[in-house]
């Protein structure tokens, strides 16, 4: 009886040399790909702290060397639950959860105020001190920081806009929608401040403010 020696050859096992080959070919694909996204992301978070530098007023920084890039940013942060440590993170998930459901502008009318704040004196000299500034317990300068409830992100979709938004504040390519303020609240509310400190621009859902400098004295 002839032998089909076709269908014995597929039957015979793999040399080990060559399965060996196989697995070196392999094992470095799987690496990069469970490595790559945490290398990216943290040399994103490393642009973001150098571009907030060049914002701070106390920083040596002057100018913008590597901006951040739309994929970058969306590598930081991916799932909206780091906690708020660095500046791309603490900036966007300001603008988030300030004006997520809001239309127009706000978004960037937001990020102004926060960005405005970092490169005035007067204000600490990151993004999330700025944030941060007063404490979980009102009064704190931004409402959703001590309002009691979680900080994760809900909305997907909102939060890529939002990061997107602060890529490009962080670039200084966004432009100043609010004429240099450095307070804002929602049309809803009437805080008392807001009868002393200049009114420097409007949109559908808040008001923005900055001191009157002719009172500083």
């Amino acid at each position: 009886m002839a032998t089909n020696y076709n269908n014995t050859k597929q039957t015979l096992p793999m040399p080990a040399f060559r399965l060996a080959c196989r697995l070196l070919f392999i094992l470095p694909l799987m690496t990069a790909a469970v490595f790559t996204p945490t290398l990216q992301a943290n040399e994103a978070v490393r642009k973001a702290e150098q571009l907030e530098q060049v914002v701070a007023p106390d920083s040596a920084a002057s100018k913008i060397t590597e901006p951040l890039s739309e994929q970058e940013a969306q590598a930081i942060d991916p799932a909206g639950r780091d906690p708020l440590e660095e500046p791309l993170t603490c900036l966007a998930r300001t603008i988030y959860w300030e004006a997520k459901g809001v239309p127009g502008r706000d978004m960037e009318s937001v990020a102004n105020v926060v960005m405005n704040r970092l490169a005035d004196s007067n204000f600490p000299n990151t993004l999330c001190e700025v944030v941060r500034q007063g404490s979980e317990q009102s009064p704190c300068q931004f409402s959703w920081w001590c309002d009691g409830k979680p900080d994760e992100v809900v909305e997907g979709d909102a939060y890529e806009v939002a990061k997107e938004v602060a890529r490009q504040a962080l670039n200084q390519e966004l432009p100043d929608h609010t004429g240099g303020a450095l307070y804002f609240h929602d049309r809803t509310v009437h805080p008392p401040w807001a009868d002393v400190y200049l009114l420097t621009a409007e949109t559908d859902t808040f008001i923005f403010y900055r001191p009157d400098a002719t009172l500083a004295d």
